[in-house]
């Protein structure tokens, strides 16, 4: 798939309280819609403090607990590189 063809949820800049809640919900949705691969958008965290990634550690610890995703993995720069993750969520039942 093209990026710009990908279901997409941005959350870099969200504060991890907020950036979990719209994780949850937007997986939530496409599971609801049937979307299967989607795109999630974390960054890289150059404007954290100290520039040090929050959100790049602790989307993939979200993923892993969440029993919609099947698999995910860092996409092609074009698509996001190390600021992005793309999610394989399972069929739903």
């Amino acid at each position: 798939l093209v990026g710009s063809e990908m279901c997409k949820e941005t959350v870099h800049r969200l504060r991890t309280d907020e950036a979990r809640e719209a994780l949850v919900t937007f997986l939530s949705s496409c599971n609801r819609r049937s979307i299967r691969c989607v795109r999630i958008v974390h960054g890289k965290g150059l404007g954290s403090a100290g520039r040090e990634p929050v959100l790049k550690h602790k989307v993939p610890r979200w993923l892993v607990q969440r029993s919609e995703v099947a698999a995910f993995c860092q996409p092609r720069e074009i698509d996001g590189g190390s600021g992005a993750l793309i999610v394989l969520l399972v069929a739903a039942s």
